[in-house]
């Protein structure tokens, strides 16, 4: 009976290993699935506040029916038929729309009137740090992080992509975004936001850059001293070989 128990429990022992391989393979499976979640919920477009020079779509009934794209001036004035110029720059499409509608109803009765946002070059993003072309692009779609990085080039080779940081400006108070680039780009878009006016993207160095780019600054002050010696060696080789 003993002799029984004890092979029982070789062949147990000798399965232990592959039960663990065949655990921890499932556990990965699960832990990499869990890892692709959906992007944020993009925020509403009701708040946007319109400036000079968006596009905006003019659409007012009833018949006869005017739709008018037309595009918000410098001075922050749009022309309307029958109305004249209305002030858009400072307000909401729905703000807009309230104001033209009270001004055209001696006009048209019952008038219905709705504007939208056709293109907002108006609202600007700037992108700096380890991307290929750092700098300012116009918002003219919803734009997410990840798109916003991709326009101007994408992450360079020494950039940290889950030391990512958008700031925003928040009635006046800054508020920090932790992006992790680096799990967006394997399916976790849980950080994905979207992005709005005036957001500060931030994408940074690798700590192993980091040191690089502190002992290129420490060297660089010597590199006309190094460069100089070396011209000097160059000149001094050339007169021995002509016999100076």
């Amino acid at each position: 009976m003993l002799l029984n128990h004890l092979r029982s429990f070789f062949r147990v022992s000798r399965r232990l290993p592959l039960l663990g391989a065949t655990l921890l393979a499932l556990l990965m499976t699960v832990a990499c699935a869990t890892n692709v979640r959906p992007p944020p919920q993009a925020p509403t477009a009701a708040g946007y506040i319109v400036g000079a020079p968006d596009e905006l779509l003019i659409h007012i009934l009833p018949d006869p029916e005017i739709s008018r794209e037309v595009r918000v001036r410098p001075d922050g004035m749009i022309s309307v038929d029958l109305v004249g110029d209305v002030q858009a720059a400072g307000r909401t499409p729905l703000e807009i729309a309230s104001d033209i509608q009270s001004q055209i109803a001696r006009f048209k009765r019952d008038a219905a009137v709705n504007v939208t946002v056709v293109s907002s070059p108006s609202q600007f993003v700037t992108i700096y740090g380890e991307v290929v072309r750092p700098g300012t692009f116009a918002l003219d779609t919803e734009t997410r992080v990840s798109e916003a990085i991709g326009r101007v080039g994408g992450p360079k080779p020494f950039a940290s992509l889950n030391g990512v940081r958008l700031i925003r400006s928040m009635k006046g108070q800054p508020k920090i975004y932790d992006i992790e680039l680096g799990d967006i780009q394997k399916g976790d878009l849980s950080t994905n936001i979207v992005v709005q006016e005036g957001d500060l993207i931030v994408v940074p160095p690798t700590m192993l850059a980091r040191i690089g780019y502190a002992m290129q600054m420490l060297l660089f002050p010597l590199q006309p001293l190094l460069s100089g010696a070396g011209q000097a060696g160059m000149i001094s080789s050339g007169a021995s070989a002509v016999g100076l």
